[in-house]
């Protein structure tokens, strides 16, 4: 049920979205890695997707405007249904912005894929990170995003797999047999039939790009797609023009992420020196005991009082779905922490499910920004072989981690991509924006960039929209990010 915040509102309850969302991860890294599950499962090739007909679906699909949409928008939204699997009744809901700019005929399209798993991008990705609109605290209203990701590309954002966010199946089953394989097999059938109802992209530059678990489906689908296109030489129609992808704070190896998690908590002093110490003792992240389990539990009992995912931001302390009477005044730049609850109560509303062209089979449970995945088949162990298959096939690859960020710390991101054995083309160096320092970053002979984003945290978008806004333009347009120059004293 959707409650309404009064005037009058007290007795606030601590639950956050982040906080359930933590616990989602908790048990999905339980479960994963109990499994032992094989790197060598890295991509699937697909000789026998179906790629059936779309003619007329496209402005089936156009949005006429959004509920609360501040005025007339210069550019194209459409929403809508793609089957994945006919035999399963499989088909994943997508929300498609046009890009917004002046060289929008010739932009790139990037397709968003936030992680979890479990997590809706159409939620998250569009309407808390980088979609051209936010959600005010009323749960009705919509405010601009002026550092929108529509500003350099034509993005589309995935809800996948199966049974998150408004993408569904027909059969039962679908969601017990979820895993990184099928995501990957089934993000390709998306964007071949997608590409035919939306044929005017099948020759534009196309990116990947996610965050988090968004390491894993990033990189497999793009493996996926160079593994197909080479199968399919002889029919132009099935090639998808990839040229790199982005993924920040990406899981790359869990167990060195989770030990990173412990370090970077205790050197910003959020666990004690006898609890990293028992931790280093104890826990060898790659197979986890029970009594390790009850010690990280222990510590992140404690973790419900502060935003594990930003270490820095404020904490909601309103239960999930509160929303306000009136919208409270509200910036791009001044970031909400109940900022998911308006998603949750916008996301569930008829009349912006009937503008999205989303529930159309009317789903008998409510929407959510997350859903637990429990019964996740397969999780390579680390993503390092996908990328190096990616580099070796010419791709550019961009990595960038918010430095607030303990749930996947850049320290253990830069701890991975070392195993890469990359070769310094520009070494560590600063970055700029609006005169300020927006991160550090290096680049790699090999097509590889790893940045930090200064003051973000796990959802870079959200908490620096411009930095991020920037690094991605830079990335996209084939250039360095702009030096900072350091202004001597006036």
């Amino acid at each position: 049920m959707i409650k309404i915040k009064g005037a009058s509102s007290c007795n606030l309850v601590l639950y956050g979205s982040f906080v359930i969302y933590y616990y989602l991860i908790l048990i999905f890294s339980i479960l994963v890695l109990r499994t032992h599950a094989d790197h060598r499962k890295l991509s699937v090739v697909d000789q026998h997707v179906d790629v059936d007909p779309q003619e007329g679906l496209k402005e089936k699909d156009r949005i006429t405007e959004l509920l609360g949409q501040p005025g007339k928008v210069n550019f194209g939204q459409y929403g809508g249904y793609v089957t994945v699997d006919k035999n399963a009744g499989r088909a994943f809901f997508y929300y498609f912005v046009e890009a917004d700019g002046p060289n929008k005929d010739s932009a790139p399209l990037l397709l968003w894929l936030n992680g979890g798993p479990g997590c809706s991008s159409v939620g998250l990705g569009a309407m808390t990170e980088i979609g051209p609109f936010r959600v005010k605290s009323d749960g009705k209203t919509l405010f601009q995003n002026i550092f929108a990701w529509n500003k350099v590309a034509n993005v589309l954002f995935l809800d996948s797999p199966t049974g998150i966010g408004f993408s569904y199946s027909n059969t039962t089953s679908d969601t017990e047999n979820n895993g990184d394989a099928r995501t990957a097999a089934d993000g390709y059938s998306f964007l071949l039939n997608w590409l035919e109802r939306f044929p005017e992209y099948k020759n534009r530059d196309f990116y990947i790009s996610g965050e988090s678990y968004g390491g894993h489906y990033v990189p497999q689908l793009a493996d996926t797609i160079l593994q197909n296109n080479k199968l399919a030489l002889s029919n132009k129609n099935m090639i998808i023009n990839l040229k790199g992808i982005s993924i920040g704070n990406p899981s790359l190896d869990k167990a060195v992420d989770d030990a990173g998690t412990y370090e970077f908590l205790w050197s910003h002093a959020l666990i004690s020196d006898n609890e990293i110490m028992k931790l280093r003792k104890d826990c060898n992240f790659s197979q986890l005991t029970d009594e390790c389990i009850d010690e990280v539990s222990m510590i992140w009992k404690r973790g419900e009082n502060y935003n594990e995912y930003n270490i820095y931001a404020p904490v909601c302390h309103t239960e999930e779905g509160v929303v306000t009477e009136k919208p409270n005044d509200i910036s791009i730049l001044n970031n909400d922490p109940c900022s998911e609850n308006y998603v949750l109560h916008y996301m569930n509303l008829p009349e912006v499910q009937l503008a999205l062209h989303a529930n159309v089979t009317k789903l008998n449970y409510t929407w959510e920004l997350c859903s637990t995945q429990r019964h996740w088949k397969d999780s390579p162990s680390n993503m390092i072989p996908v990328l190096q298959n990616l580099l070796t096939n010419g791709l550019r690859v961009l990595v960038y981690s918010g430095d607030f960020d303990s749930k996947i710390p850049y320290g253990s991101t830069i701890q991975v991509l070392k195993r890469l054995n990359l070769t310094e083309k520009v070494p560590w160096n600063q970055w700029n924006v609006s005169d300020e320092i927006g991160g550090s970053n290096v680049e790699y002979n090999e097509g590889l960039t790893f940045s930090t984003v200064r003051g973000a945290g796990h959802m870079v978008p959200r908490d620096q929209p411009e930095r991020a806004l920037t690094m991605i333009k830079c990335f996209l347009q084939g250039e360095p990010l702009p030096k900072f120059v350091d202004k001597p004293w006036v």
